[in-house]
This record gives C-alpha cells, sequence and structure tokens, in this order.
C-alpha cells in the first residue's frame, strides 16, 4: 500500500501515453486490416515486450545515457525511422484482396507468420526514441528515487501487461464483424492511409 499511489499515478500516465496515436497503433491498424485479427494480435504482444526493454535499461539507468549522448540518441533515432519507412513500403504497396492480387503478392513476398508479427510489434515499440524519452520521465520524474528496485520491476511488468491487452483489445475492436463490413473490399486503402502516417512518423523522428 505505501507505492498504491504512485503505482495509481503511474498507470494514468501511461494510459493517456499508450492511448496516444503512433507507431504503435499505426501498425496495429495495418496488421488487423491486411493480416487479420491473429497476427494483429501477435504484433500486439510484440509492443507489450517492447516495453520491457526500456524498463530494463531503465532500471539501470542507461535511459539517462541514451538522453545525454546526443549521437546514440540520434541514431537510435534514425535506425527507428528507418524501420517505419520499411514497415510503410509493404503498407504502401497494398492492393485488392481478390485472388490474382493474392497470388501477386504471394509470389513476391513470403507470407506474414505469428513470428515475424511479434518481431515487428518488438521492434516498432522497442526503437521508438519517444518510449524512451517517456521511461526517462517516468524514471526520473514519477517514480521516487527511493523506490526499490523490485517494485519499479513489477511497475515495468504492469506496464508491459497493460500495453499488450491494449493493443490486443485494439487489435479485436478493429477485426470485428461489424468493422470488417466497414473496411469491406477497400480496406487496402486505409492500409495504405497508415503508410502513409508510418511515413510521416519517420519524417517527424529525424526532423525534430
Amino acid at each position: 500500500m505505501e507505492y498504491f499511489s504512485e503505482f495509481i499515478t503511474i498507470a494514468l500516465v501511461h494510459l493517456v501515453a499508450v492511448a496516444s496515436p503512433g507507431p504503435d497503433f499505426a501498425i496495429i491498424v495495418r496488421y488487423s486490416v491486411s493480416s487479420g485479427r491473429r497476427l494483429a494480435m501477435y504484433a500486439s504482444i510484440g509492443i507489450g515486450l517492447g516495453i520491457l526493454l526500456h524498463v530494463a535499461y531503465s532500471l539501470v539507468g542507461l535511459s539517462v545515457v541514451i538522453k545525454t549522448t546526443p549521437w546514440l540518441y540520434s541514431a537510435i533515432s534514425y535506425l527507428s525511422a528507418a524501420y517505419l519507412l520499411y514497415l510503410a513500403y509493404g503498407a504502401l504497396r497494398s492492393g485488392p484482396s481478390d485472388s490474382a492480387a493474392t497470388v501477386t503478392t504471394d509470389i513476391k513476398n513470403k507470407p506474414m507468420t505469428a513470428r515475424k508479427a511479434l518481431l515487428s510489434g518488438f521492434l516498432t515499440n522497442g526503437l521508438n526514441p519517444k518510449a524512451t524519452l517517456f521511461f526517462l520521465s517516468l524514471f526520473t520524474a514519477i517514480i521516487n528515487i527511493e523506490t526499490p528496485v523490485e517494485i519499479k520491476a513489477l511497475y515495468g511488468l504492469y506496464l508491459a501487461f497493460a500495453t499488450g491487452v491494449w493493443f490486443c483489445f485494439l487489435s479485436y475492436l478493429l477485426s470485428t464483424s461489424k468493422v470488417a463490413r466497414l473496411i469491406g473490399d477497400k480496406g487496402y486503402w486505409l492500409d495504405r492511409l497508415m503508410g502513409v502516417v508510418l511515413v510521416a512518423l519517420a519524417v517527424r523522428l529525424v526532423t525534430l
């Protein structure tokens, strides 16, 4: 109970952060539309696991090093931007889901697997420098320096779990029958829109 108020503050701040549109949101929309609920769920779990990476380096103080070392932070930003552009490339190439288009896609690209979706979610979150800033703020401004490492680790596990649950819920919502009917045969346009969003996010990362 001693750390309950601190936990509530963390949970509320995280809720606002995770609900804000960003790369994670964009890839979940993309997978839900183009690959279906199952792969979107795997990507969601990957995003949650990516949180553990940020928690790990924050616990040992590396988030401060990353933020205060300009070249290292810039390198992470450019790496993240490059990966977002890679995802955007795939999204922008989306086309109608007729049989001919499906055959063509299968010839040109390896089919998406659960492992790839999981890794995609993990990398999207793990390479996001905005998440680095969030955890830097969390572990320096909100979490008391006197809070035991074990409690901080529990906070991190909660954040990873809550993030995964949120995006799994989003995946489910986007792939329900009503949403699927709304998207219909023109879903690839939403996929392309997410590609444009990913490009914009990548540009923003390296220009701010």
